[in-house]
């Protein structure tokens, strides 16, 4: 999936990351070069330099082409305005804002444009909203930290062991259900057909877990390990 991310602060810079580590094409627009630094060296992307609702430099960051759009800069106005030309002009299928005005928020999902508050979980609801269709967390602690949330397991980690999938993910194996029944998974547990695995991440990274868990094994995991 193609993904142009309009501003490169905290939460633009870990969305961007994650979509990148996860396969996904990403292009980067922000006004101020420096603001790039906040990238991995391990970005794959683009960087595009220019405002986010300049027409011209979304053209450059790839638009047309885009699956998905996120505007998370640090202004409501520019946000919202980036969002509406991605939706009604490029004809983007998801969009998704950062909003901090609440009130303004309700406004603009009302216009059928998510968006997103500053809560410690915006990253994860934000790649919820661009690359999953169901609630990213089945559960979260009080503080907002930790999230748990079923992994949907690519078929290739039938037979390898839940070590080897939270390494790949780096997050934990809450609990499996197997036949219908809830276990606590020992180290030498292996993945069967038909487990529903949940796993423990922290908040911003489980929306990536989940991701990664929804790929095949590198080949680096052997079976059994």
């Amino acid at each position: 999936m193609r993904v142009v991310v309009m501003g490169c602060g905290r939460v633009g810079a870990s969305l961007a990351d994650a979509l990148s580590r996860i396969g996904h094409q990403v292009a980067v627009i922000d006004r101020d070069a420096t603001a790039f630094h906040r990238l991995s060296p391990d970005f794959s992307g683009e960087r595009v330099l220019g405002m986010g609702f300049d027409r011209e430099v979304l053209l450059r960051a790839g638009i047309e082409g885009a699956d998905a759009f996120a505007a998370v800069s640090s202004g409501d106005n520019s946000n919202i305005i980036s969002a509406r030309l991605a939706r009604e002009t490029f004809g983007v299928q998801r969009v998704v804002a950062r909003i901090y005005d609440a009130k303004r928020a309700a406004v603009y999902e009302r216009l059928g444009i998510p968006t997103v508050a500053t809560v410690p979980w915006t990253t994860d609801r934000l790649l919820n909203a661009l690359v999953r269709d169901t609630e990213t967390a089945k559960w979260r602690d009080p503080t907002g930290t930790m999230a748990v949330a079923e992994a949907t397991l690519h078929e290739g980690w039938v037979g390898h062991r839940l070590t080897s999938l939270e390494v790949a993910t780096a997050a934990r194996v809450a609990f499996v259900i197997r036949f219908g029944t809830g276990i606590l998974p020992e180290p030498k547990t292996v993945v069967q057909a038909g487990d529903q695995v949940y796993i423990a991440a922290v908040s911003g990274r489980a929306a990536e877990a989940l991701a990664i868990a929804a790929l095949p094994p590198g080949p680096d995991v052997g079976e059994g390990h």
